[in-house]
């Protein structure tokens, strides 16, 4: 799982690098997704255009919290995120297509949300029968995404996005509870939603 992971960001790096070495003038944005941040997760992305319609992106978020101990309810994780993006109209303006990809450690329990990635009789990827449950584990997930753009002002955007996709996922689960019992390991693959956001986007160039 070491191994994925490192071969993973080496990839996402590498795809981010290449779009970056080829920027001509074009704009940068900075960006970070609001939504993402109404789970507690900090989180922070740069996007390159590397050709008048195409960029490329490399986002991130980080969750340490644990937000009761005496119930275990936490929500631990991290998330590396990297995107190629094709826009009809021009860089970071109108519509956009693309596809994405996901990579998440997590650490998982207690929160009372339904399956999103898998239907709710299964334990899914990340977020189903949590309410009962501890998940820990990694997930993987690529999938196409659809969004719009536009300016605010002059050097910050609005940006909309969703996407769909696979998942796979090795978890092991445990109750709730602080040391709780051991309930088995765990393989999910599955299809759903990969990508949501409503992110703000500061335009550096």
């Amino acid at each position: 799982m070491d191994v994925l992971m490192k071969r993973y960001l080496i990839i996402a790096v590498l795809i981010l690098f290449a779009g970056a070495g080829t920027t001509h003038a074009q704009k940068i944005g900075v960006k970070t997704n609001a939504l993402y941040w109404a789970t507690a997760t900090p989180n922070a992305g740069v996007e390159f255009a590397f050709a008048d319609r195409w960029t490329v992106e490399l986002s991130g978020g980080w969750n340490p919290w644990t937000f009761n101990s005496k119930k275990n309810i936490k929500a631990k994780h991290y998330l590396v995120s990297p995107e190629v993006r094709y826009w009809f109209c021009e860089a970071f303006n109108g519509h956009f297509v693309g596809i994405g990809g996901n990579f998440t450690q997590f650490n998982i329990g207690g929160i009372p949300v339904p399956g999103l990635f898998a239907p709710a009789e299964t334990e899914g990827i990340v977020l189903a029968k949590l309410k009962n449950s501890r998940s820990e584990g990694w997930a993987a997930g690529a999938g196409l995404l659809y969004g719009y753009a536009f300016p605010i002002s002059r050097r910050w955007n609005l940006e909309f996005k969703a996407g769909a996709g696979f998942w796979y996922s090795e978890y092991d689960s445990y109750e709730t509870r602080p040391c709780g019992l051991f309930r088995g390991s765990n393989v999910s693959k599955s299809f759903g939603l990969t990508d949501l956001g409503v992110s703000f986007i500061y335009l550096i160039k």
